[in-house]
């Protein structure tokens, strides 16, 4: 049989809970008050963030009930569906059984609402009347700008400019939804001026949005700032994707061998992996799960473990983390949502505990593996799904070297409905396999923050 298989859930199966993986690791480091450098509680978290999810960050609970409100506004795409890509491999020729959780089904067309309606809700509760955000590839955006008039509230995004660039129908999406999308660095705040000044032709970075956004929600208390990953409860709010895949591939009796995220913040592979990985913690089947990178900003496979900002101006909680500094510029990729200096601690504890694997791709690589995708499974990947297919064609493509039958289940965070203009570049040969070179590297590492000074 070569028809790709779909499995899909009814509307009651959406979780009732977010899976919190802090909750199953013995000790996790503690923020840090970028002013004082002592742990922060739930007072200094409340300067950027409501009571709600500041409550989840510092949780060691389990798990977290989902409020209903959330949960029915989940039911507009929830639960999103598990498909078997017979076809991708009756291509490859390969004996692996390839699965993917595909999350394009989403409003936005990505996975990024999970957390976007959560966030919208606390700040609601908590008497915001708009949200402000950063985003890189506009995905985080476009699910803020749909999250915020859901609760009667208006959206103000920052947006890596070469992002805003290159993906001109992403801000228009905000745009639609009622947002003001703004290319970052602007000349309207202390810390786009200054990105400016040092470079008048700066392509901005999430870094420097993430301080523009912080520094406009701080001057004005009914600004509630939103952020699209890396956060604990942020994790939390996405593993409703690792729960249905799990009951999903109940379906298809079977369970993955391999599991394979797209890491950049690193909110939907833990989405996707820390559900199968908290089965095996609890005595399950021992699962390989992989965050796949782009060479271009290597967090997990040339970073530094260290206490570092996420944002450019210093004004984020110091957080134990993979990092390339907060002043490490990406090369301008078209993976705008993987070019984060930093990652999930969540995600940063489980490689260096070994609970997961970290590699790189160039993105010729990747979008080759999402081409060969598009044309077996009809789903046209964003540029950020390809760096997951990528690995998972390579491991297919192991299986059949190996003559072994593996199943492997990669996450599909999204369509690429948007970022033809990527795909264009690609096939006109324009795209260039950019690494970064040890002098940005350098630049960026010297940025990390010297705490035996402090």
């Amino acid at each position: 049989m070569s028809d790709q298989i779909k499995y899909v859930l009814s509307e009651d199966d959406i979780p009732r809970t977010w899976y919190n993986f802090a909750a199953d690791l013995p000790f996790m480091a503690p923020m840090l008050s970028p002013v004082t450098g002592e742990p922060v509680g739930l007072d200094g978290l409340r300067l950027s963030m409501p009571d709600g999810l500041a409550e989840q960050e510092l949780s060691t609970e389990p798990e977290f009930e989902i409020p209903e409100t959330v949960r029915q506004l989940y039911r507009q795409w929830r639960p999103t569906p598990l498909f078997r890509a017979r076809r991708l491999e009756q291509t490859l020729g390969t004996p692996a059984r390839i699965y993917f959780k595909y999350e394009g089904t989403a409003p936005t067309g990505s996975f990024k609402p999970n957390t976007a309606i959560a966030q919208a809700y606390y700040n609601k509760l908590a008497g915001k009347r708009v949200l402000i955000a950063e985003t890189g590839a506009g995905q985080w955006g476009s699910a803020i700008a749909f999250a915020a008039p859901l609760f009667g509230l208006s959206a103000r995004v920052f947006m890596v400019r070469v992002s805003y660039e290159q993906k001109p129908y992403r801000r228009l999406l905000m745009e639609t939804y009622g947002a003001e999308c703004l290319p970052s660095p602007t000349t309207t705040t202390e810390a786009g001026r200054a990105a400016l000044e040092e470079r008048p032709d700066h392509p901005g970075s999430l870094a420097i949005a993430k301080a523009e956004a912080l520094q406009v929600a701080y001057a004005d208390p009914d600004y509630g700032y939103t952020r699209g990953s890396a956060l604990n409860s942020i994790c939390a709010h996405q593993t409703v994707i690792g729960q249905e895949a799990i009951a999903q591939m109940a379906l298809a009796e079977d369970y993955p061998d391999i599991v394979i995220g797209c890491a950049g913040g690193g909110s939907n592979l833990a989405g996707l992996t820390f559900p199968f990985l908290r089965e095996q913690l609890r005595g399950g089947k021992r699962v390989r799960t992989i965050a796949v990178e782009p060479t271009a900003c290597p967090t997990l496979t040339r970073g530094r473990i260290a206490y570092d900002h996420s944002d450019s101006a210093r004004m984020t909680s110091l957080v134990r983390m993979h990092t390339l500094g907060h002043k490490f510029v990406p090369p301008p990729v078209h993976a705008g949502g993987l070019r984060a200096h930093n990652i999930a601690p969540l995600v940063s504890r489980a490689v260096e505990d070994g609970m997961m694997e970290a590699v790189a791709r160039p993105q010729v690589a990747c979008f080759e593996a999402g081409v060969m995708f598009a044309r077996t499974e009809g789903i046209l990947p964003a540029p950020e799904s390809t760096h997951a297919i990528c690995v998972a064609v390579e491991e297919a493509r192991r299986c059949a070297q190996d003559g072994e039958s593996r199943a492997i289940l990669f996450g599909l965070t999204g369509h690429g409905n948007f970022d033809l203009s990527a795909y264009e570049a690609y096939f006109a040969g324009r795209l260039p396999d950019d690494a970064v070179d040890d002098e940005a590297l350098a630049f960026g590492f010297d940025s990390i923050p010297d705490l035996s000074a402090a």
